[in-house]
């Protein structure tokens, strides 16, 4: 296996800025994760910011799989499969703390982003888990993200309350990458 550093070469492979900004967002929650649970720190950030290495090129049936294909020589099979499994398209089913972690992550990044982006300032830091948990209710508010796959934190031990506080405060050590 290759130092898992040199995988951040795929990131120049994504052309859409804000997809970008998405697996920054989705990186900086899994490092987040990775650190609660005191788990590899570098693995899971990895897998949050590669798991959409293949978006903008397959369909969505494949979507994780040529990721997880292109990363097999820098991580190691479990961070392949969290990729693989955070797709339920691909039939992969997720089973270990760092697939439902991906899932989660994947999906309450929207949420947040989102709400940061109807603030005053469209800053982050205008954010409150208050404000996330009321618009976590409203299904009318960014409905493409995935309320039950948010709900994934309680696989691994989270209540919806601790998981929207570390991803909102992962997210903000990262604002000016994304821009909020």
């Amino acid at each position: 296996m290759r130092d898992m550093k040199d995988a951040i070469k795929f990131m120049d492979r994504i052309k859409n800025e804000n997809l970008k900004k998405h697996m920054i967002a989705v990186g900086a929650i899994m490092e987040e994760l990775a650190v609660k649970f005191g788990e590899d720190r570098e693995k899971w950030k990895l897998v949050g910011l590669l798991h959409d290495i293949d978006y903008e090129e397959v369909d969505m049936n494949e979507h994780g799989l040529k990721s997880a294909e292109m990363l097999k020589e820098y991580l190691p099979e479990d961070a392949l499969h969290a990729i693989k499994s955070h797709n339920e398209l691909t039939g992969v089913t997720p089973e270990s703390l760092i697939d439902y972690a991906l899932i989660a992550a994947d999906a309450v990044s929207g949420l947040i982003v989102a709400s940061a982006l109807v603030m005053p300032n469209k800053k982050l830091e205008e954010v409150s888990v208050k404000t996330l948990k009321n618009k976590y209710k409203d299904k009318s508010f960014a409905r493409r993200v995935d309320r039950k796959r948010i709900m994934y934190c309680e696989k691994f031990g989270m209540g919806l309350d601790e998981f929207l506080e570390l991803s909102l405060n992962a997210m903000k050590k990262v604002s000016n990458q994304l821009g909020l």
